[in-house]
């Protein structure tokens, strides 16, 4: 369960608030660290199964003067899903239209009477 705990801590000077920040980041389960605060005392650190008693103890014990302010779950945001445009229901096929092939048929076709190419003269002119 990731949680925020808030903790105030007598921190008069920059070389304390680096020391705190230490001990703090290098407790089990911290995630971050940051110094809130109007005169920057407190401490509000991220993390997912920090024991908090254990973690004001070691303040108190190095640092000195340390108390819990608060602690409450976070939830986390949950992106929300990209709403889809309405869908439109999809239009029902068209028909593929049929070809039908012309039938085959065999047309033969005749040029008329033949005409009949022969050795003899057929013309009555023997000119040539």
């Amino acid at each position: 369960m990731k949680q925020k705990i808030v903790i105030k801590v007598s921190m008069p000077c920059e070389k304390s608030r680096s020391k705190a920040m230490a001990l703090v980041v290098m407790a089990s389960g911290v995630n971050s660290v940051e110094v809130t605060g109007d005169g920057k005392d407190r401490l509000q650190v991220v993390g997912d199964g920090v024991d908090v008693t254990c973690l004001v103890t070691c303040l108190r014990k190095k640092i000195g003067y340390a108390e819990i302010v608060q602690v409450e779950e976070v939830k986390e945001k949950k992106p929300e899903p990209p709403k889809k445009p309405e869908e439109k229901k999809p239009e029902p096929p068209k028909p593929v239209p049929c070809y039908y092939p012309h039938p085959y048929y065999y047309h033969h076709h005749y040029g008329g009477t033949p005409v009949a190419v022969g050795d003899g003269p057929s013309d009555p002119c023997s000119i040539m």
